[in-house]
């Protein structure tokens, strides 16, 4: 199973931000003008109608993310991205906002899900994004993800996993990547891998390769020493057995 990097941000519909979260009032979603809950809402439509250019022409010219996507190859991966899932639907909700001059700056909490079918493969795709979002003369201008998870699984019975990851994490300190399937294995053989990549807009168009092996114990457990500057990261476990697949990926931010 290929590791499905660009997905990560294109999931939005909305997404982005004018840097520093200490700018923020955080006013309560409810106080939220109309016309910035029309936007998030009129976003999410037009990405669960798989309409690329009703989508577009509510993004910027000057469109980017902090992970360095333009438009360009927002729109590419997007393609690329509801051709693997035809179904894919958005649910996004607003939790917090605030103005800055003439832009308003949103917190979202946006839930991806959808279906993929490959060589007779179903696989079952679930993805969780909280994004701060700048939006400029009723258009999205910038995105920084602030944190995510998504999972991916694939036969009759993949494994269920519970993951133990911190989101951040100082410079230089230790911290454990814990993968555990939760229900027994019996006689099943179990096989594994974890990776950790930088986030990097090329990565959304090229995905990491993962290799197995086969594991002694129900899971993956590694201890692990965070870089010494600051940086973000994905880190991912893929986990395989006769009857089932379930590959999961979570941003880490290292800050200072």
């Amino acid at each position: 199973m290929t590791q499905l990097r660009w997905f990560l941000s294109l999931m939005l519909g909305v997404g982005l931000s004018l840097g520093s979260s200490s700018l923020l009032r955080a006013e309560s979603a409810d106080s939220a003008p109309t016309a910035l809950k029309n936007l998030i809402e009129q976003i999410d439509d037009a990405a669960n109608s798989h309409n690329q250019q009703k989508l577009m022409n509510l993004y910027s010219d000057q469109f980017v993310t902090t992970d360095g996507l333009m438009a360009d190859s927002f729109t590419k991966a997007l393609t690329n991205l509801w051709a693997s899932y035809p179904d894919l639907q958005y649910t996004t909700t607003l939790q917090s906002w605030d103005k800055a001059g003439d832009r308003w700056i949103a917190e979202t909490l946006t839930t991806i899900e959808g279906n993929s079918e490959t060589v007779g493969r179903v696989v079952q795709l679930k993805a969780t994004i909280k994004s701060r979002q700048t939006f400029q003369d009723g258009k999205l201008l910038r995105q920084e993800i602030l944190s995510e998870r998504t999972e991916l699984n694939s036969g009759k019975n993949p494994p269920q996993v519970e993951m133990n990851l911190p989101e951040t994490v100082r410079v230089g300190e230790e911290f454990d990547f814990d993968v555990i399937v939760k229900e027994p294995l019996d006689d099943d053989l179990l096989a594994g891998t974890a990776i950790s990549e930088e986030v990097d807009s090329s990565r959304y168009l090229e995905p990491g390769v993962m290799e197995l092996q086969l594991l002694q114990a129900g899971g993956l457990f590694k201890r692990i020493q965070a870089p010494e500057n600051p940086e973000k990261r994905w880190f991912s476990a893929l986990l395989v057995r006769k009857d089932g697949i379930t590959l999961v990926t979570q941003r880490v931010s290292f800050e200072q």
